[in-house]
């Protein structure tokens, strides 16, 4: 018995060192990297510099449109370099991309198809007009380090993972989102083993990638008279605090850039990367510009657009210094991409006015979830589906909301002009069309994957519902030419739109003098330029104003696109009250009847292939600042889901292709970048905010 006992202790001590040296060994290699201020400042501050790799010149284009043209791209684009795209075993890379864009076709393989092995093909339907690659600068050197042999710290347990070498004891479909938690796991820090004790080797391995980029960028150019595509240079700042996306794409406006990227790793606040982008690039760069553009502000549990006037952690300076910044650097914002609209909720009890049935359009969260309002306060957990929502997760609504900070700094930090975008993490921006959508993500490629309802990604990282994922949209803008200069001067002017991936053509003007017959006339374009400003401007009211402003607004529809059924105004203000929003129909007919088949999605009804109005707002407070943008509306078709489910054996469809949350129908749209009035400096509201 005494032995017994003896041999018992013995296994037990035994288990309790086993223990221990495992719980050593995992510290070990997972320590997180020490964040050095200091060091990271010298690394980042040195200028921007023009691309090695751009050509000296570049030949006049042989046409140019004087009343601009509507030029059709997609400004965020993941590849294989991108660690959540190379954890789903996406092979393509940034010339992939470029060639893609530029309508080429691609195999869509992925890293553990054999050679032999039959893979899909992918191509547009119509070239893009512009692109840019974003890949995210957080992990991008981790990438390149566990995928290359001669790095120290190839042949850490976390590359092991990430690599699929390793391999979870779990289902074939967890085994891609365990290789994306083996890097998600270290947040906003890097891993010391893999990045070495202050985590340089990574930032240098991430200044190699964003060599490479560059070089991909240059290359795919079309510096002829042609003019048939542009490639701007841009990365992903992907920041993330409690669950909640704070994520921006920076874009360039030239072929001078800084000669590494900054990530959310290496520096925490959206203001630090407007400010080192000031240094870097706008203070002493050669000819650089740069914007950002925030995306999936629904996922932001309302940080986002919160207002500087409600952080009171910032002194009154402090909080219009940073609306200025916020001002200059972010002219821009995606108001839709796959990861749903972040246009609009209804139900939320922060918003007055009317519901607009229209802003249930892809959410990720059902519209008839019943969720908590978050109020004046910063959420939580979005990025997981979970937690209250706000109304400062919403473009429309911090549209309003600048125009309440405009008020108390005199300063508004959301004057956003509008595009959209895929955020597609395969290489491949497919946003075109909705029958042909083959997920955004590497095991999406399956059918059977991207139909399912719910995916988790271990220890709470992240949560997602494939089948409440979309094409997502395209950017438009409108320049006289397909160069840089041109377009990324109206990105800054917000002479912008988005689209939920048909190329429908919006236009959206403002003025005092705006004459009613203008949509008849063949010189309206130049007449409204004359007359007034374009999307993205400014009207500003003075004693001469005569009454309400007049805003003319037109599309043409996509050739290969359904018929228009409607345009509509949307406008926001601020009063006593709250937040305001109104919706107005101006041109087209929201009654017609128009209607698709479930069954075979055949189209029924009649609609417009243009529309035009001249609109006069009828409850115009010439005290009282507002907002105007303007969206336009396709006749109903079948959302991509319901062709895919359509498509398949009725035995074989999964749960969702019956799920009564998943909509079968969708409507496409546009939005345009809002119209701003201002009132006269000596103008008194009757309701004071």
């Amino acid at each position: 018995m005494a032995r017994l006992l003896k041999i018992l202790l013995a296994l037990c001590v035994l288990l309790l060192l086993t223990a221990a040296a495992a719980a050593m060994y995992l510290r070990y290699e997972f320590e997180n990297a020490r964040n050095e201020a200091v060091t990271i400042e010298q690394y980042f501050a040195r200028p921007a510099l023009r691309s090695q790799y751009a050509a000296p010149t570049r030949e006049p284009c042989r046409q140019v449109a004087p009343q601009r043209q509507a030029w059709f791209g997609a400004l965020h684009i993941h590849t294989n370099a991108s660690f959540d795209a190379a954890a789903f075993g996406v092979t393509l890379n940034a010339d992939d991309a470029y060639a893609f864009a530029r309508g080429a076709a691609r195999e869509y393989r992925l890293q553990d198809d054999a050679d032999d092995v039959e893979v899909p093909i992918v191509q547009l339907s119509r070239p893009l007009d512009f692109a840019a690659v974003t890949d995210h600068a957080g992990k991008l050197g981790e990438r390149r380090i566990c995928y290359d042999p001669m790095q120290p710290g190839y042949d850490a347990l976390a590359c092991k993972i990430f690599r699929g070498d390793l391999r979870l004891p779990l289902d074939d479909a967890m085994q891609p989102l365990m290789r994306l938690a083996s890097q998600a796991i270290f947040s906003s820090y890097r891993s010391a083993r893999v990045c070495g004790a202050d985590g340089e080797d990574c930032r240098e391995e991430a200044a190699t990638a964003w060599q490479e980029n560059q070089q991909a960028t240059e290359h795919w150019y079309d510096r002829s008279a042609d003019c048939s595509f542009t490639s701007f240079h841009g990365y992903e700042y992907t920041l993330a605090k409690d669950g909640a996306n704070l994520h921006r794409n920076v874009i360039f406006g030239s072929a001078s850039v800084p000669p590494a990227v900054i990530s959310a790793q290496d520096m925490t606040q959206p203001e630090q990367l407007w400010q080192w982008l000031e240094q870097s690039c706008h203070q002493q760069g050669e000819a650089c510009d740069v914007i950002t553009i925030p995306h999936n502000s629904n996922w932001s549990s309302g940080r986002m657009w919160f207002p500087y006037s409600l952080q009171t952690h910032l002194s009154p300076e402090q909080q219009r210094e940073f609306a200025a910044l916020r001002q200059r650097m972010e002219p821009l914002a995606e108001i839709m991409q796959v990861k749903g609209d972040s246009e609009c909720r209804n139900g939320l009890s922060t918003v007055y006015g009317a519901a607009d049935e229209l802003c249930d359009f892809e959410k990720l969260r059902p519209p008839t979830e019943t969720i908590e309002d978050c109020g004046e306060l910063m959420g939580s957990g979005n990025m997981r589906l979970v937690g209250c929502l706000s109304r400062f997760s919403y473009v429309r609504y911090a549209l309003s909301a600048g125009l309440a900070e405009q008020e108390k700094l005199g300063v508004n930090p959301f004057r956003l002009g509008i595009i959209a975008a895929t955020d597609n993490h395969n290489g491949t921006p497919t946003a075109d069309s909705e029958s042909n959508y083959m997920g955004a993500n590497g095991p999406d490629r399956e059918a059977r994957h991207r139909l399912r309802g719910t995916v988790e990604v271990p220890g709470g990282i992240a949560k997602g519902s494939p089948v409440r994922y979309n094409p997502g949209g395209l950017a438009g803008i409108w320049a006289q030419q397909n160069t840089r200069q041109s377009l990324f001067t109206a990105m800054r002017n917000r002479e912008t739109f988005g689209t939920s991936g048909p190329r429908i053509e919006p236009r959206f003007f403002g003025g005092w003098n705006v004459p009613e017959t203008l949509c008849q006339d063949p010189a309206m374009i130049s007449k409204a330029y004359a007359a007034g400003v374009p999307m993205g401007g400014e009207l500003n009211g003075s004693a001469l104003s005569n009454g309400a402003p007049q805003f003319v607004v037109s599309a043409n529809q996509d050739p290969q696109g359904m018929p228009l059924q409607k345009i509509q105004v949307i406008k926001g203000w601020v009063d006593a009250q709250g937040t305001q929003q109104a919706v107005y129909e101006v041109a087209g007919n929201g009654a017609n009847g128009a209607s698709v088949s479930a069954a075979d999605c055949t189209p029924q009804g009649s609609g417009f292939a243009q529309l035009c109005s001249v609109w006069r707002d009828p409850d115009f407070d010439p005290a009282q600042r507002a907002v105007y943008y303007a969206r336009v509306v396709e006749n109903p078709s079948c959302r991509w889901s319901t062709w895919q489910c359509n498509a398949m054996p009725a035995a074989a469809r999964p749960t969702s292709c019956s799920d009564p949350e998943v909509p079968k129908f969708i409507q496409e749209r546009a939005w345009t970048s809002p119209i701003w009035y201002n009132p006269a400096p000596n103008a008194s509201a009757e309701t004071k905010l």
